[in-house]
């Protein structure tokens, strides 16, 4: 395991993002602790330090598997981090509720990193807001040792990033951005970058695979690849595009099976950078296939948890997204078809509820319209 410099620690350059752990039945709240545990198990003891976790994934537990898993291990030997839920805005009057409630999920006295989950134009007014005392109340947390770094994240835009820095950058030390070969210019990765670097903010990064898109190449982009790096894997060429952007320090990947964690363990028994040539044969293979491509969910569930029709929305994107890029067929609609009448997407009532705490800004409400017009469904 390669290590980062982080103030006077030394993380792994790989952390365990506990926002993908393997499930049960396909069911997104109920976590296979069986599973979960031997994952964390061979994370701690194959050098992985830092284990990322949040108040809403898998529906509240993961900070349970947390605290139920990691508490087994001396609390010095490891980092953990998790997040103040301002995604959703009934949240904001709620911090300390929140956090008291969190130290008691994950078994701990204090956290080693603690971020204000996803500012984005949805939130930041509110995170802004004097009147929730969000930033006193974790600057208390910080000066009790009940924090031990407090940072952010955000799939905001670049005006957010910046009134979010020029208003607590003082007290922010680290930045947790999705980042990513795909992204870099589709989400505007590079120039937020370019904002913390000269910010002198660390990075974190998360969504290196884009939700596992990144895994599986196309046909075209992993000819270019191997022409390059024969040895190298898929999964691989993600990790090493952020291995070359100055600035990164963690690097944390949601992986859902033993095979996903070995794989990208033993990626990160090195730091291979790419070279200049590389990089930039990379992101332009992919800004080509971008233009091809749907929309850009990562399937964090914030959505389901919103939707009073309590519809599989990443799922129907994701068949939304096959049937569009493919430009018809048969996989989607039938798809759709074995699912429940109430649960496809003609059942969708136009709230908006889901778009309010999506991170990627998805208009899911014109999605399930358009969706259910080309299958009519």
């Amino acid at each position: 395991m390669i290590y980062r410099k982080f103030q006077d620690l030394e993380l792994s350059g790989l952390g365990l993002g506990m926002m993908r752990l393997p499930v049960l039945d396909g069911n997104d709240g109920t976590i296979d602790e069986a599973a979960a545990a031997e994952m964390i198990d061979y994370a701690y003891h194959n050098g992985v330090n830092y284990f990322d976790t949040a108040w809403g994934y898998h529906n509240g537990n993961s900070e349970l598997v947390a605290g139920k898993y990691l508490s087994g291990y001396p609390r010095e030997s490891y980092y953990l981090a998790t997040k103040f839920p301002g995604y959703d805005l009934s949240n904001m009057g709620k911090v300390e509720e929140i956090f008291e409630k969190q130290l008691e999920k994950c078994q701990t006295d204090y956290f080693d990193f603690y971020l204000f989950h996803n500012v984005y134009e949805g939130n930041v007014e509110e995170y802004l807001d004097e009147k929730y005392g969000i930033l006193e109340y974790l600057l208390k947390q910080k000066k009790n040792g009940r924090i031990r770094h407090l940072g952010f994240s955000s799939h905001g835009n670049l005006d957010v990033i910046h009134r979010f820095l020029d208003a607590y950058g003082q007290h922010m030390e680290f930045c947790q951005l999705q980042i990513n070969y795909m992204d870099w210019h589709f989400q505007n990765a590079q120039e937020k970058v370019e904002i913390l670097q000269k910010a002198g903010i660390p990075i974190w990064v998360m969504e290196p695979l884009r939700g596992g898109k990144l895994a599986n190449a196309s046909k075209e982009l992993t000819a270019a690849m191997q022409s390059m790096r024969p040895a190298e894997t898929v999964p691989g060429w993600a990790f090493r595009f952020l291995q070359s952007v100055p600035g990164v320090t963690m690097i944390l990947s949601g992986m859902s099976n033993m095979e996903q964690l070995k794989a990208n363990l033993a990626t990160f028994e090195t730091d291979a950078p790419l070279k200049e040539e590389e990089f930039d044969t990379l992101v332009k293979c992919y800004d080509e296939e971008v233009k091809k491509a749907g929309l850009p969910c990562t399937a964090c569930h914030y959505c389901t948890s919103h939707c009073p029709k309590e519809l599989p929305i990443p799922e129907l994107i994701a068949l939304y997204n096959e049937h569009k890029i493919t430009g018809g067929g048969f996989i989607a609609p039938m798809a759709v078809a074995k699912m429940p009448k109430e649960k496809r997407p003609a059942s969708c009532i136009g709230c908006r509820s889901c778009e309010q705490v999506c991170p990627q800004q998805i208009k899911i409400s014109e999605m399930m319209t358009e969706f259910s017009s080309m299958i009519g469904m």
